[in-house]
């Protein structure tokens, strides 16, 4: 088996952090609070899997190169594998209810079901369910 890393930590610049948090908290995410400020918020997606919404500022420290209006270019698609497909729709239903705005229709493949969504800052995030034993992969 190939390399594989401990831990997937996914950096994002936002313009707010508190309300980026809001927002989450709002589809049900927990926040790593060890991990989480005023400059950063340590979003946890699962076991190994997390997302540090950082400020612009504190962003730039880490990455000198010139952030991305994610509202008018795409630098990252977040994408999410969830276990129902009614799961795909509360989760896209919340993200809109809370401030999210709509990036794609539902897409429906058979043995693959997704739905995406924009979060305050405009990134896309893509919530998927996959039946696997339909897809071959199981």
């Amino acid at each position: 088996m190939g390399r594989q890393a401990k831990h997937l930590y996914i950096n994002l610049p936002v313009k707010h952090v508190k309300e980026s948090k809001a927002f989450f908290e709002q589809l049900g995410f927990d926040f790593q609070e060890q991990l989480t400020n005023d400059q950063a918020a340590c979003l946890v997606i699962g076991d190994t899997i997390t997302v540090m919404l950082l400020t612009h500022k504190h962003f730039q420290t880490i990455s000198e190169k010139q952030l991305v209006d994610a509202r008018q270019g795409s630098e990252v698609i977040v994408s999410m594998r969830v276990d129902s497909r009614k799961e795909v729709d509360e989760l896209v239903e919340q993200a809109m209810a809370a401030g999210g705005s709509p990036f794609k229709e539902k897409q429906d493949h058979g043995f693959m079901y997704g739905w995406s969504f924009q979060d305050l800052d405009g990134h896309l995030w893509e919530v998927f369910y996959l039946d696997e034993e339909r897809s071959g992969l199981s």
